[in-house]
């Protein structure tokens, strides 16, 4: 199976969840399917199947974090030489061409993708454009509603 990459910030926001799920979630869902059980009839009782079906989501959540987790490169952007190149983890200050605005993107696995906090997927076509680049190219980005262009004023590795 193919690693799936992650940045050490990703991999530790993963196990912060699994902790969570098996410390708060899984008890308090295993106690509301006892209580419901408790009033009698399984079969018409909602708050029962509710109970049982949210317990079948916070296992099916703990069981692809942890597959994730398992199969993760973890990957440290402030321990690679990357000398100025655009890489996995970095963090690019852009400058559109046509409009001149600035945005800042961070290039993450997957999992931690987050556009509303300036967190690009890997496989994303911006993130694509990207790696390989350095301070001062221009990389030109294919949207629906054409194609782009964008400076890359700064890179950082935090």
């Amino acid at each position: 199976m193919a690693k799936i990459p992650l940045t050490v910030r990703g991999a530790e926001r993963l196990r912060e969840e699994v902790k969570r799920l098996k410390s708060e979630d899984r008890p308090r869902v295993i106690k509301a399917i006892a209580e419901a059980r408790a009033h009698g009839d399984l079969s018409e009782n909602a708050e029962y199947h509710a109970a049982k079906e949210q317990q079948g989501f916070i296992e099916g959540r703990i069981k692809d974090i942890e597959g994730k987790l398992a199969d993760a490169e973890i990957i440290d952007v402030t321990c690679i030489a990357a000398n100025g190149k655009v890489v996995f983890g970095a963090t690019v200050l852009l400058a559109d061409e046509d409009s001149g605005d600035e945005s800042t993107y961070q290039i993450v696995g997957e999992d931690e993708a987050d556009i509303k906090a300036g967190r690009i997927s890997v496989n994303s076509p911006m993130a694509r454009a990207l790696i390989g680049k350095f301070k001062g190219d221009v990389a030109v980005v294919k949207t629906p509603a054409g194609e782009r262009q964008f400076e890359i004023v700064e890179v950082r590795y935090e």
